[in-house]
């Protein structure tokens, strides 16, 4: 199983609290993220782009 850091896990965490409380918005068209799977592949761009430990995609 691929390994991610501690601080890209907790990069997921957070946007799934505010995919739960209706925070987190869609980039492209500012829709509310309602789906688990897309919030979590944000989460995981998210810690990409800042340098995380994260495997390819």
């Amino acid at each position: 199983m691929a390994k991610y850091s501690e601080a890209a896990q907790e990069k997921v965490h957070k946007v799934l609290h505010e995919m739960e409380e209706g925070e987190l918005r869609n980039g492209k068209n500012g829709k509310k993220v309602t789906n688990r799977k897309q919030a979590i592949a944000i989460g995981l761009s998210e810690a990409r782009s800042r340098g995380d430990k994260v495997p390819k995609k």
